[in-house]
């Protein structure tokens, strides 16, 4: 990192006043803003403090820098779209960026996933799935199927939509009374008296997918328009699949006539070593939604991804020259986003990051550091697939998610940035990342582990 960066911030302590407008999305506010860390710059595998420490990132952001911080390719591309077009407005208009940046899109797609739907967020591609759904299942003369099911656990973003179907407990209670009132939840896949410290998928659980008979039986198939499921739920605390599971689901939705959709916000893009988790585990979805990575997080976009079939039904069963789907945003393909998503896919098609992770066998390796902190204080469970980990804690009696909280914060003045969800430190860095970084990272931890009570 250029130490210019950050030199008129490095070793400024941030003033509380400045703090005080912004009300922060998913942060006990009075807590940061008490000890706040200020990250003012980014290179590559690190991010640097408001202090002018070099921290390693290891969580891509927030899962979603995977090409690493700063790459020119992204902020040029991003340059020369501002220069020639600030905006243009997508309903009845378009611009020649947002078709190719589509059109690359579709090109790493699983199957015929290839009809894409830009938004601008994770929490708009899966409200739009759901009336994806919906519309094609009305389309077809089936009008019936307006039933969602989600699954305990869950985690699709924070619309109401996304919230129904998800299954975190926190995010619903509050909203609970005008959440979408037609929605069923399976039971989540994770029992550590039988998987715990599992490498990748775990033995045990396949059969927690017949809940959805269970379900078809309840409500009748004909009900039933959708189920939405992460492959590998990312924000709940690292929930890698059972072997055979998503098989099984899969299996069940295509004997009753209901869309799976897999919601690969987080798993998109590489981060399983393929450049979706549909194509990881041989599962073929009708929908998959996605954002984060699809741009490498240089400006707010998502996409959703429709099999061909659902996409002519909605379309074809429209009359000619009427608006086919009753939805999208105002900035639904944006010149600048649309920009950066052309170049990322350039990226990572170029340097071969959407494969990487496998090809060059950094999935093992990171499997195998990160199982070697089972004897480190704490520790009731780890697990990983691809360039995902997790460390479940022991709780302190009392005090759910503290011990974790604080060993994310001892990994920060340590100089790496993790995540803490619940009892949980999640990790998934960058998929430029070396073999040294992945010891850094679990150094590190062990060290945080072993400091805090």
């Amino acid at each position: 990192m250029d130490d210019d960066t950050a030199s008129n911030t490095r070793g400024v302590a941030p003033d509380p006043q400045q703090l005080d407008a912004l009300w922060m999305p998913f942060t006990a506010n009075r807590q940061f803003k008490a000890a706040p860390r200020l990250l003012v710059g980014a290179k590559d595998m690190h991010y640097r403090s408001h202090d002018g420490r070099l921290i390693l990132d290891g969580i891509a952001g927030l899962w979603c820098v995977n090409a690493g911080h700063g790459r020119e390719e992204i902020t040029r591309a991003m340059e020369q779209q501002l220069r020639e077009m600030d905006y243009a407005p997508p309903f009845q208009m378009g611009h020649p960026v947002q078709f190719e940046a589509a059109r690359l899109l579709a090109a790493v797609a699983p199957d015929d996933l290839t009809k894409v739907f830009l938004v601008n967020s994770g929490s708009e591609a899966v409200d739009t799935a759901l009336k994806i759904a919906l519309a094609y299942h009305r389309a077809r003369g089936d009008g019936t199927r307006t039933l969602l099911v989600g699954r305990e656990r869950g985690y699709h973003g924070v619309g109401f939509g996304g919230i129904s179907v998800g299954g975190i407990p926190a995010n619903r209670k509050v909203f609970h009374g005008n959440l979408l009132p037609n929605v069923a939840h399976l039971p989540h896949t994770h029992d550590l008296a039988h998987q715990a410290f599992s490498r990748g998928q775990p033995a045990w659980g396949a059969h927690l997918a017949d809940a959805l008979e269970h379900l078809v039986q309840q409500h009748d198939a004909s009900n039933i328009a959708a189920v939405i499921v992460e492959p590998l739920a990312g924000s709940t605390g690292v929930l890698v699949p059972p072997r055979g599971y998503l098989e099984r689901l899969r299996s069940i939705c295509t004997r009753h006539g209901i869309l799976l959709i897999f919601d690969e916000v987080i798993t998109g893009f590489g981060r399983l070593g393929t450049p979706f988790a549909a194509q990881y585990f041989n599962v073929l979805p009708d929908i998959i939604t996605s954002a984060k990575a699809v741009n490498n997080a240089a400006a707010p976009m998502g996409a959703v991804f429709v099999r061909e079939g659902i996409h002519e039904t909605v379309t074809g069963g429209a009359p000619e020259g009427s608006i086919e789907l009753f939805h999208g945003y105002t900035y639904s393909g944006h010149p600048l986003c649309s920009a950066a998503t052309v170049a990322a896919q350039q990226l990572y098609a170029r340097d071969g990051l959407l494969t990487r992770v496998r090809r060059e066998g950094l999935d093992a390796y990171w499997e195998n550091a990160l199982h070697d902190l089972r004897d480190a204080p704490h520790v009731k469970d780890i697990r990983n697939l691809g360039l995902i980990g997790a460390v479940e804690l022991l709780s302190r009696p009392g005090q759910p998610a503290r011990r974790a909280y604080d060993v994310f914060v001892k990994c920060f003045e340590l100089g790496v940035l993790v995540r803490q969800t619940g009892d949980t430190i999640a990790l998934s860095p960058p998929l430029i990342l070396e073999r040294g970084h992945v010891d850094q990272i679990v150094d590190t931890l062990r060290q945080a582990l072993r400091s805090v009570p």
